[in-house]
């Protein structure tokens, strides 16, 4: 193909002549005549409108005859929904969208189509494009096999299918495709069999081959080992098995991650000063992490993690300054954590330290707090003891801090602050002590704030306030005590909330149902005190939004542990990207406290909130209709002093899996059509309610022969009273039962409580 080229960009040949005479008469003049002082004359406008016209040049390419053919083929037999192929029209190349063609001949070179929602059957005439060299159909919905007549087309310099639903194995025509460079075919999850074994040396040019997440099993072709000119391989997310090569070739990607890869890990020797990314995360690689690995010189990117991987980290295990990440996490390594990671600290540009979920043990060395570019630190799930090192604000740059699940003592260091720039601090389930500093407002960053199931002592500082940008927090199981105070009402992005199981005081505030996205609050086993308050209810989008996604079938398992998942990623320029994974019901759950009063009838007409847990209290009342209640799941009102018939018919909450009213003053009659059958424990210990079973006639639910769920000895005040009265003084049944659903006793019990 003859090319003319000036500023980079090729010119037709009649232009370039002009240009040059041009560009000669405009250059005489101005040596000649130029000076600051004078305007350009008409040669050099002249030229400068000829430079203009010659680089982005109007002139059409006429589209070969027999090419158009081939497209219009194509075009017939596959569906194009959006019509993004309507332009395919006329002879001018220009206007076929996607289509470039040879200027001189107008033979088509390159076709892209990307993410066009094209589907369909490939016509086998589109084979006959013979001077194609770049071929991109990717993000689109074909899912047929790859066309053999693909082989033919000799001049392909790259193809790319990925992300369809091609299917089928690769075919072995496209062994002829000797100038191949590129083969990308990532993301067609039914491409299936082994890789062919020819794919490592049908082309002495090929750079790049990603064939990852598809169905390809069985070992990795040696044809891949020995293949020169490779430089990018990803072969993540398959089916393959066997032991990893030591590659012959100086390969600067390669990504085995998710396979079924096992034995031990080879040092890459070929690939010393070329390799910079090496994923080999989530296979079953054993044995230890070889020294050899730090002589990878150029690595920036190492993630061994959820191995098999054991031993020691040798301390002569030491990666250069260029290493980004490091990802260690999920295996089996245990001893101290290595105190140098790099050989020289000053230097280092490590953004990324993933060591979470091994047996290290001992403490956290004082010298990661020198590795003054980490953005992300993560060390949970381990054996750490020891205080947090006092010098961690030294690390100004980090985001994330995991430091969860291990053993460390002492307090949060106050140090802390100087990483300002920090949105996540996880600290839950260690044995930390002291108070919640109010000095922690100057992470007004911060998103993730989870200090539970530690022993943290005192109130909530009013200063809390300054985070305005917490989104998920976790006080639960600490010694917090107090009343709750407004600092809370500041987090207006706040999606989760829990205080349960502490020691907090005091009425509910009125601002409780006030966080427009929240999603769970779980403020249970505390010693609030007053009644719930009858508010706006519809503030709270989340809660009124039945089309909120349900992540669990289990309707507890936002009450047992809030599910968020933190993920990072870098970026080539070094840049950590944090997001984060909140999976939780969305609910409410105020149980085990000193609540008194009637339900707010507000509650009951969330048409989104699918878990709500208000048992042992001393709620009172009558029970308002659940019908509006479209997207629960689970409604525990046990132990309490709900009283009256049981409104309502809930055969329409199809989602509804658990319903405990057990252990109330209900009374009356519960009607087989009521839609309550599939919950036969659900009115236990209600010796005033009679319950239609069929061919049973009226069933009493009086106290069982096993009293209900008591779950420790502050729930057992009144309910200890009852079954000693009921046991003790038979003849006194109904009079006993009167006297504990009166206004009286109730105030006589509710000391025995508190």
């Amino acid at each position: 193909m003859n090319k003319n080229w000036v500023f980079g960009k090729s010119i037709p040949f009649p232009c370039m002549r002009v240009f040059w005479v041009c560009s000669s008469l405009a250059a005489q003049k101005w040596v000649s005549s130029f000076s600051p002082s004078k305007s350009l004359d008409w040669h050099a406008l002249l030229f400068l409108f000829l430079v203009i016209l010659c680089l982005n040049p109007s002139h059409s390419v006429d589209l070969n005859p027999q090419d158009g053919a081939s497209l219009l083929a194509f075009k017939s037999s596959i569906q194009d929904p959006n019509k993004n192929l309507s332009s395919w029209m006329g002879s001018n190349c220009s206007d076929w969208t996607g289509i470039a063609c040879e200027n001189k001949t107008g033979r088509v070179v390159s076709i892209k189509l990307s993410d066009m929602n094209l589907s369909g059957q490939i016509n086998p005439g589109f084979c006959n494009l013979s001077f194609l060299e770049h071929l991109v159909l990717s993000q689109n919905n074909f899912s047929c096999s790859i066309p053999t007549c693909f082989g033919n087309l000799i001049r392909l310099r790259t193809v790319d299918l990925s992300g369809n639903r091609f299917q089928g194995v690769v075919p072995e025509t496209l062994m002829k495709l000797e100038n191949l460079e590129e083969l990308v075919l990532v993301g067609n999850q039914y491409l299936k069999g082994p890789i062919p074994s020819w794919i490592g040396n049908f082309s002495t040019k090929l750079q790049k081959l990603d064939l990852g997440f598809n169905s390809f099993s069985g070992e990795l072709p040696e044809s891949l080992s020995n293949s020169t000119s490779l430089k990018y391989l990803d072969l993540r997310n398959n089916y393959l098995k066997g032991d990893v090569f030591d590659f012959q070739q100086p390969l600067v990607l390669l990504n085995l991650m998710s396979n079924r890869f096992s034995g031990t890990l080879p040092c890459f020797s070929a690939c010393k000063q070329s390799l910079t990314v090496l994923n080999l995360a989530n296979n079953s690689i054993f044995g230890g992490v070889p020294t050899c690995i730090a002589s990878l010189r150029a690595l920036v990117q190492l993630n061994l993690s959820s191995n098999h991987l054991t031993y020691k980290m040798s301390p002569r295990l030491l990666f250069s300054e260029q290493l980004l990440v490091l990802d260690l996490s999920n295996n089996d390594i245990y001893g101290p954590l290595p105190s140098r990671i790099v050989e020289t600290i000053e230097k280092s540009g490590l953004v990324l330290l993933d060591l979470s979920h091994n047996r290290f043990s001992g403490g956290i060395p004082s010298k990661i707090t020198e590795l003054r570019s980490l953005q992300a630190l993560f060390l949970s799930h381990n054996l750490l003891v020891g205080e947090i090192p006092a010098r961690i604000g030294n690390l100004t740059y980090l985001q994330v801090i995991d430091l969860s699940y291990n053993f460390l003592s002492g307090s949060i260091p106050l140090n802390i602050v100087g990483c300002f720039q920090l949105l996540a601090l996880i600290l839950n389930n260690n044995n930390l002590s002291g108070e919640i500093q109010p000095e922690l407002d100057a992470l007004d960053s911060l998103k993730i704030l989870d200090i539970s199931n530690n022993m943290i002592s005192g109130e909530v500082p009013l200063t809390l306030a300054g985070c305005k940008s917490l989104e998920i927090v976790d006080f639960s199981s600490n010694n917090l005590s107090g009343n709750l105070n407004d600092a809370i009402t500041k987090w207006s992005n706040l999606r989760y909330l829990s205080l349960a199981r502490n020691k907090f005081i005091g009425n509910l505030p009125s601002w409780l149902f006030a966080f427009e996205v929240i999603q769970l609050m779980d403020f249970s086993s505390n010693k609030f005190s007053g009644s719930i308050p009858d508010v706006n209810f519809n503030i709270c989008s989340n809660f009124n939004s039945g089309d909120i996604s349900r992540p669990s079938k289990d309707p507890f398992a936002a009450k047992k542990v809030v599910n968020f998942k933190v993920s990072t990623a870098v970026d080539v320029g070094s840049e950590l990207r944090f997001n984060y994974d909140l999976s939780s019901a969305v609910g409410i759950d105020l149980s085990n406290n000193l609540l008194h009063g009637s339900i707010p009838e507000g509650l009951f007409s969330l048409e989104g909130l699918q878990y709500l847990n208000l048992s042992y209290n001393i709620l009172e009342g009558q029970l308002p209709g659940l019908e509006n209640m479209q997207s629960v799941r689970a409604l525990d009102l046990s132990h309490n002093y709900l009283s009256g018939e049981i409104p309502g018919n809930i055969s329409i909450l199809e989602d509804l899996t658990l319903l405990d009213l057990s252990y109330n003053c209900f009374s009356g009659l519960v009607s087989e059509k009521q839609g309550f059958k599939r919950f036969p424990g659900a009115f236990a210990g209600n010796p005033e309610l009679c319950v239609e079973s069929s061919g049973e006639g009226c069933r009493s639910t009086g106290y069982p022969t096993v009293p209900g769920k008591i779950s420790d000895s502050e729930s057992e005040g009144p309910i200890s009273v009852w079954v000693f009265c009921l046991s003790a003084f038979v003849s006194f049944y109904l009079g006993t039962v009167s006297l504990l659903c009166s206004a009286r006793a109730r105030n006589y019990f509710l000391h025995t409580k508190a």
